[in-house]
């Protein structure tokens, strides 16, 4: 490979990646608790963009069960984001050479 195929590979991923951070910023992922009950929305860049509790666990005393339940939502739609960058970050670098485990800075 000569410099000229790597300087066109490099400027491919960077309109590539350009693109994927263009898509996850727009992307939201829903994450449930609780069978549902509990409902938490993240924006692309993790930002919390909702939260939905089922009107039935408003009950006197039941404070920590709704909070480990947000919790838990939290999580679920954290997973389910990191997944969505990783998954991006994989087309945009498909067939580009880089480096298995390499990870990109956002």
């Amino acid at each position: 490979m000569n410099i000229q195929d790597i300087m066109r590979q490099a400027q491919e991923m960077q309109g590539k990646l350009a693109e994927a951070q263009e898509l996850l910023g727009d992307l939201q992922v829903e994450g449930a608790a609780g069978g549902g009950m509990v409902k938490v929305t993240l924006k692309g860049k993790g930002d919390l963009a909702g939260l939905t509790i089922d009107p039935s666990l408003v009950q006197p005393g039941d404070g920590e069960i709704i909070e480990d339940l947000v919790k838990a939502a939290h999580a679920d739609a954290r997973r389910k984001l990191e997944k969505a960058h990783e998954d991006a970050m994989k087309d945009a670098t498909s067939g580009l050479g880089v480096l298995p485990g390499f990870k990109m800075p956002f």
